[in-house]
């Protein structure tokens, strides 16, 4: 039995280990020279996702793996470093870098006639490899591609640098620069913040309002409780109560900050993690503004008439995700939503799998230990697959559910909720 899995990050090596714990022959492709994924580029020098001042938004003891904690000297929320250290000791105790190609890129993968799948490789000399498997598990991530809004008018006459958060790596590359950031979501408030220790000027701006959480609530962190009993016995709209109320003691609203309010319920978009962003605000160590209007030569004009000079604009506006390699239109639909069994199994293409493609309130570590137990029992046959008009059936109900909370399906099609997701797979 041969599997290819894809990538060695955090969710590629619980698949690893859960692949090797049950006695399945599997290599792994990774395109990176080492395993630890986008947490140990920002300390290799290498192109992000990932910047020097990333640290984790999830507490350790939820974001370790089960059965590998992290070590007790390290501080409750780790930073990058710490955690790519982590994540190779985990290969390194699971006896995992003996099945890793380093190096390699995976340039393809197609399914045959008869069911297998050839997958076909470069590796760093550039030689090409096409081998055949019965299985591939796609754990590559979904941070993959830099998502960009259309070029604001004069743009091309710019005097300043305009980049990507994907091409950040430190504000200090800034020192004494006027730096406008451009979003409200987890890049966007960790860099405004990092560049506001060494920019002449930070300013923020932001077109909609995002709901902003601090990463602890009466002293628990965010991913505790999404799992705690008390949190999983609410209803939404309870839930959506508590955390209103407990922000509006914490924080005030964002409207105080000079930041829109959001024009959604809590949970009903992706939140914002941060506990500096706010405080750097009342500080005056950043400046929050509206949407980019234009740029006019070495300034950046906003949506309310007012502008700033600027030597750079960084847009942290998101990553779309991107899966060349594999067939189109496969996971994700040609209108944007991921359209996954369980968000695992491709319905329609038996042996195709993947492992981390989901985005929950909290760690996703044990998400993907779950989603790569169910995979390998699938694989050597301890469980099974209903028929694909069921599978189908299961994506529709999902997908539906997940437009009436979100209003949308375009990147929340790989929301899910901890504690109910996690009995969904245990019952698989």
């Amino acid at each position: 039995m041969r599997v290819c899995l894809i990538g060695a990050g955090l969710s590629g090596l619980a698949a690893a280990h859960a692949l090797k714990s049950a006695g399945v022959g599997f290599v792994c492709l990774e395109r990176s020279p080492d395993v630890g994924g986008i947490w140990r580029r920002p300390g290799a020098g290498e192109r992000g996702p990932g910047y020097l001042s990333l640290h984790l938004n999830t507490a350790k003891q939820l974001t370790g793996y089960s059965d590998h904690p992290m070590p007790a000297s390290y501080p409750l929320f780790p930073r990058h470093s710490q955690f790519a250290a982590y994540l190779r000791s985990f290969a390194e105790w699971a006896g995992l870098l003996g099945h890793v190609e380093f190096e390699t890129t995976v340039e393809s993968v197609r399914q045959e006639a008869d069911g297998s799948w050839t997958v076909v490789s470069r590796d760093a000399r550039g030689a090409r490899t096409s081998r055949s498997f019965s299985q591939v598990i796609v754990a590559s991530g979904h941070n993959t591609e830099p998502s960009l809004p259309a070029p604001a008018p004069g743009s091309d006459t710019f005097e300043g640098r305009i980049l990507h958060a994907l091409d950040y790596h430190d504000g200090s590359d800034f020192a004494g620069q006027r730096v406008v950031v451009v979003g409200l979501g987890a890049s966007a408030v960790d860099i405004a913040a990092d560049l506001s220790r060494h920019a002449a000027e930070t300013v923020l701006s932001v077109r909609r309002g995002l709901h902003v959480l601090p990463k602890q609530l009466f002293g628990m962190a965010l991913d505790e409780i999404a799992e705690a009993s008390w949190w999983t016995a609410m209803s939404l709209e309870e839930q959506r109560r508590f955390v209103a109320q407990a922000l509006l003691v914490a924080r005030g609203r964002l409207a105080d900050y000079g930041l829109p309010e959001p024009d959604h319920p809590l949970f009903a978009s992706a939140v914002t993690i941060s506990d500096e962003i706010l405080s750097r605000i009342r500080h005056g160590a950043i400046a929050p503004k509206p949407a980019i209007e234009f740029l006019a030569g070495e300034r950046v004009v906003f949506t309310d008439g007012t502008s700033v000079r600027a030597d750079a604009i960084v847009y942290c506006t998101g990553y779309r995700m991107d899966f060349p390699f594999l067939p189109q239109g496969c996971p994700v639909s040609r209108q944007g939503a991921v359209e996954l069994y369980k968000r695992v199994v491709a319905p329609d293409r038996p042996g195709l799998f993947f492992v981390g493609l989901v985005r929950p309130l909290g760690s996703i570590t044990r998400l993907v230990e779950a989603q790569s137990r169910w995979i390998a029992r699938l694989i050597t046959g301890e469980s099974t697959l209903p028929e694909p008009e069921v599978m189908h059936k299961e994506v529709a109900g999902y997908l539906s559910g997940i437009a009436g909370q979100y209003g949308q399906l375009q990147g929340a099609s790989i929301q899910v909720n901890v504690a109910p997701y996690l009995e969904e797979l245990a019952a698989e």
